[in-house]
């Protein structure tokens, strides 16, 4: 199995990156996980308290659920891939089987964090944006999808994602293989990753 992770700043175009490159590529031979299906269960806080959670910090991930359910697929073994919604700050009771595949990209912003993780992967990607295309990128999604108005995400990203990314984001870049720039734009790295996954699958 070939496991791949992809990082990058919040807005940064990682998910586009990810879907760019399994496009073409035989179906059901690449996985796709999530790390936001990682974010720990905040159902025992109280709702202000869910209000306060640095979701930009990686004790925020419970990555080591998400090293086993990787050592799992990789041993042959399905999973049962968590789900997580951002309105409830909770984890649903429903899961998805996810089954063993030739390739799985693990993508998130702080998935190279995380040193037992990094240890897996077999190909280290950091998607890299700009700053200020990444806010503009990040106001349309959290107003559109979590619900925030364009204040609330203004405030949001001055208290937690941008300290978070100088912080702990930014400085994994120096643990990747390949830098990309311009994100999901930038179909020559995109075209050179797809080939280097085919001669896995082929």
């Amino acid at each position: 199995m070939l496991i791949i992770g992809i990082a990058g700043g919040s807005g940064s175009g990682k998910s586009t990156v990810a879907k760019k490159i399994i496009e073409g590529l035989p179906k059901n031979s690449v996985t796709v996980i999530p790390q936001d299906a990682y974010y720990r269960d905040n159902g025992h806080l109280s709702i202000e308290e869910r209000k306060k959670i640095n979701f930009d910090h990686p004790s925020s991930i419970e990555f080591e659920l998400l090293v086993k359910h990787i050592d799992d697929l990789n041993a042959g073994v399905p999973i049962e891939l968590p789900e997580y919604s951002y309105l409830t700050c909770t984890r649903d009771k429903k899961t998805t089987t996810i089954t063993p595949t030739k390739v799985v990209i693990i993508e998130g912003i702080l998935v190279l964090t995380d040193k037992a993780l990094r240890d897996r992967m077999e190909i280290k990607i950091f998607v890299d944006a700009e700053s200020d295309n990444r806010l503009m990128r990040i106001l349309k999604r959290d107003n559109k999808e979590r619900g925030r108005t364009y204040d609330q995400v203004i405030s949001h990203y001055q208290a937690y994602v941008q300290p978070m990314h100088s912080l702990f984001i930014e400085p994994t870049k120096r643990y990747a293989d390949i830098i990309v720039p311009q994100g999901g734009k930038n179909q020559i790295a995109i075209d050179i990753l797809r080939s280097r996954i085919k001669q896995n699958i082929d």
